[in-house]
């Protein structure tokens, strides 16, 4: 079968053998994840975020997702653990003076470092183009290599000057271990903040319900029996004021004792209050007596 006119076929065009397995670039795979938006895969334009797992996203992409979780998009896996904006951290990098931008090779007609990253790392000044790891951190969002912070120990950010923990150091992009471990902490810290919102819950219901018993305690003193109430104060009453037996028997009422300092407080109101009175034309002092009244009244002929 076929053959004819003279053709010779060679041994891979009729043995056919195993698919060769395709390798992926590795300088394709760095470039997907330390210049390209995990979310939308767009390329990463400034303000851009990282997650508690340390992947990078741009803002507007994240926030778009929030508002509108059920639209279809190819990448929903990888933000799945994220629930507000609260959950990310917007970095704070450095920019490459060395980066000129994609202006440059606009034309295709020069050589195009594949290596070249838009950040650096502030203390070491390397590259943050995936062949050295690097971390932020989630007190004030800095970015720094990994060997930045080995070299120079200290517990103050280079940067800002925040102080920060070994522990809020979060790798970006980082291998399956690391995101493992990293995503082990994330799980931790969520169990501990509910735990910390039921303990507020309880503490915030035990303080509504102490004033409340309080309350009882005060009604159940004050419902005594209503004849030992009106025992004591008939003898407060006897002890406290002078009777004296009238013609129909009964008790006299003390009068209010007035002092000197109480009639002069009152001279004052009553000075006041006239003071204040005199300031308006009803008052006495500003009505005219006859003989300050004309007798003739003047008028103009225009109103005739």
């Amino acid at each position: 079968m076929g053959c004819d006119g003279g053709t010779i076929p060679k041994r891979h065009e009729l043995v056919k053998g195993p698919k060769k397995v395709e390798k992926v670039d590795k300088n394709a795979e760095l470039a997907a994840k330390w210049k390209y938006c995990a979310l939308s895969q767009e390329k990463l334009r400034r303000p851009i975020v990282a997650c508690e797992l340390g992947r990078l996203y741009n803002k507007d992409a994240v926030i778009e997702y929030l508002l509108d979780k059920s639209a279809e998009r190819p990448n929903t896996e990888v933000v799945g653990h994220i629930r507000s904006i609260k959950d990310v951290k917007e970095l704070n990098l450095t920019d490459n003076p060395a980066w000129e931008g994609e202006r440059r090779n606009a034309k295709g007609d020069c050589y195009e470092d594949m290596h070249r990253a838009m950040f650096i790392c502030p203390v070491v000044g390397l590259e943050m183009n995936g062949k050295h790891k690097f971390c932020y951190l989630q007190t004030c969002g800095c970015v720094f290599s990994v060997r930045a912070l080995r070299e120079v120990k200290t517990e103050i950010c280079h940067k800002c000057g925040d102080p920060f923990r070994d522990e809020d150091t979060v790798v970006l992009n980082g291998s399956k271990e690391e995101q493992e471990k990293l995503q082990k902490a994330m799980e931790e810290k969520r169990a501990q903040a509910k735990t910390g919102k039921k303990s507020k819950k309880n503490k915030v219901v035990e303080t509504a319900s102490k004033p409340l018993e309080l309350e009882g305690t005060v009604d159940n003193v004050s419902s005594e029996p209503k004849s030992m109430a009106m025992n004591r104060e008939s003898s407060h009453g006897s002890s406290s004021t002078d009777t004296a037996p009238g013609p129909s028997g009964s008790s006299k009422i003390e009068k209010p004792i007035v002092t000197a300092g109480s009639k002069r407080s009152i001279q004052d109101m009553e000075e006041k209050s006239e003071a204040y009175k005199s300031i308006f034309t009803s008052h006495s002092s500003a009505k005219r007596t006859k003989s300050q009244m004309s007798n003739w009244v003047t008028h103009t002929p225009y109103h005739f």
